[in-house]
């Protein structure tokens, strides 16, 4: 970066420091946790990226305690499930806390107040091409009904859930038009994958977070449930029995992993290989992003990396 003042947020921006690969960083501070995002970082959703499998081995052979902390709607197993069919061995991470685990576990528990007050009739904005997200156990009732729902839940930006448990496909403006009705009768939404977007075989595709976004442009009250929210690191970290000092996430989003390790107080690694890899010019993968280009986007989401890497390679 150009010039680099002695205020906060530019004096972290300017802090970043650039590896090559997770052995320097591994060997530079011995983190007990590593809390790693899956897309754009593991895998692009269809297969893992170069490097990505042996990396984890080697974390793992130096003692890492490593969580998947994921921005999916599933539930954790699936999410291990989905690991395991690409290639990844499962007994290397000490668990998974996804967004969706999150909001299945405060649907059913309904032992926090604001979840308690949502009452059990929902609009439910799912997937398609996907496959469905299943409510079982949830005792909750689909509605189709704008005026008979209590709340919304999205889990997907693809389909409408139906009472008969079945769903049909629905174009995002469609979902919008509808979100727009419910933001008049004043309903909550709850999002189960906070991300705006991802990455699926170098594609950005549209997620849940982009539906909740415009929900509170048109008013409507919205509870995030995964990153960059500290509800997802707060459990990660309870999870491996860590501090924050002892941590460090691993992510491709600067305004979900990034930023939600900064409120977290835990240092983090900038994977650009990711989503913001036509940002920073990048067209090839492991190739290196110009670290004043960093730096600047950086400033732009007002999330600030400790490192910077290409890929998550050795």
């Amino acid at each position: 970066m150009a010039r680099c003042s002695t205020s906060i947020t530019v004096a972290n921006a300017c802090d970043t420091k650039s590896f090559t690969g997770l052995r320097q960083l591994a060997e530079s501070r011995h983190y007990k946790a590593w809390f790693l995002d899956q897309f754009g970082v593991l895998h692009d959703g269809k297969q893992p990226y170069p490097g990505a499998i042996s990396t984890l081995k080697n974390l793992a052979a130096g003692g890492a305690k490593m969580i998947i902390i994921s921005n999916s709607s599933r539930r954790a197993s699936t999410t291990l499930d989905k690991l395991k069919s690409l290639g990844f061995d499962p007994s290397l991470f000490a668990g998974a806390i996804t967004s969706g685990e999150l909001t299945y576990q405060y649907l059913q528990r309904r032992d926090d107040p604001w979840f308690q007050a949502l009452g059990k009739a929902c609009i439910h904005m799912t997937w398609s091409d996907r496959g469905a997200i299943s409510l079982e156990g949830l005792g909750l009732q689909v509605v189709e009904n704008v005026e008979q729902a209590e709340f919304i839940l999205v889990h997907g930006t693809e389909a409408l859930g139906l009472s008969s448990g079945d769903s049909v496909s629905k174009k995002l403006d469609e979902l919008e038009k509808i979100l727009e009705q419910c933001a008049a009768k004043g309903i909550p939404m709850v999002v189960a994958n906070p991300d705006f977007v991802t990455v699926e075989a170098r594609e950005l595709r549209i997620m849940p977070g982009t539906l909740a976004a415009s929900y509170e442009k048109f008013g409507g009250e919205v509870k995030w449930m995964g990153k960059p929210h500290q509800i997802i690191y707060k459990s990660a970290m309870i999870m491996a029995g860590v501090d924050a000092s002892d941590s460090i996430a691993v992510g491709d989003s600067l305004h979900h992993d990034i930023k939600g390790a900064n409120a977290s107080g835990i240092e983090s690694a900038f994977i650009t290989c990711g989503i913001h890899s036509s940002e920073l010019g990048l067209e090839e993968f492991g190739e290196v992003a110009d670290l004043s280009s960093v730096q600047a986007l950086a400033l732009n989401y007002d999330a600030y990396p400790s490192y910077v890497l290409p890929s998550f390679t050795w």
